[in-house]
């Protein structure tokens, strides 16, 4: 099935983000339609695809000719919601910002019912310019879960970091920019990237730190003993 033409539902940040970025690269796009804004309005054999909430992909693929190919975006489900559509999916591996995403370079997790439906998700990412990666529906779940580790916790980390750096009067932009560096050596140099007290067996800085949390932010004490351990049985790993 060429790949002339897709309708996307869903006109939340995704849905925006992705109909804007296809229609750059040349592929026709119909939408994003908002909820209720599309029914009775597709044609049989065209690809939409859905850019909803989980919990809505199901109820939205029941609304939409059985003919059509249907798609969602979700990273935790597989393809039984589309059901009995021919269907595919495809997440992109990116935090999405708004309209103006770079999908460039990103990976994207994709599957199909069937090769063909395989294909179009294969297609769409390489129009996109990402990099497809086909995940079967038994390992979803723990590729969503890597994923929530390395974009939402890694905010939820930042924040708290911001949180200690603020009593001492650093920025959010001081530790972005920490932030950023060690990232990009992670992303080079992999766990051979770790630095501070902990890989350097400073047990004196690494003890002072956690006294100064247990006082201050007695609530985020468990986080940062969760962490501690965590990056020491890492830098025993890197020794071994």
């Amino acid at each position: 099935m060429a790949l002339d033409s897709v309708t996307i539902i869903g006109a939340g940040r995704l849905g925006r983000a992705l109909a804007a970025a296809l229609a750059d690269r040349g592929t026709g796009v119909r939408g994003p339609f908002r909820r209720g804004e599309w029914e009775d309005s597709l044609s049989e054999n065209e690809i939409v695809l859905l850019c909803v909430p989980d919990g809505e992909i199901a109820r939205a693929a029941r609304s939409i000719s059985v003919d059509a190919v249907v798609g969602h975006c979700s990273g935790s489900m597989t393809l039984e919601p589309l059901l009995p559509h021919r269907g595919f999916s495809l997440h992109p591996l990116l935090a999405i910002t708004g309209d103006g995403t770079r999908f460039d370079g990103a990976a994207a997790a994709i599957a199909g019912t069937t090769e063909e439906t395989l294909d179009i998700a294969r297609e769409l990412a390489l129009a996109l310019r990402m990099e497809p990666i086909t995940v079967a529906g038994v390992d979803r779940t723990m590729y969503h879960a890597s994923a929530v580790l390395a974009s939402n916790y890694l905010v939820a980390l930042e924040e708290t970091a911001a949180i200690l750096g603020a009593s001492v009067g650093l920025e959010r932009r001081h530790l972005a920019k920490l932030a950023e560096s060690a990232l990009a050596n992670w992303a080079r140099d992999g766990a051979a990237s770790l630095t501070g007290p902990i890989v350097r067996g400073d047990a004196a800085v690494i003890a002072r730190q956690r006294d100064a949390i247990a006082i201050a932010f007695p609530r985020l004490l468990h986080f940062w003993d969760a962490l501690t351990d965590r990056t020491r049985s890492i830098a025993a790993e890197l020794k071994s």
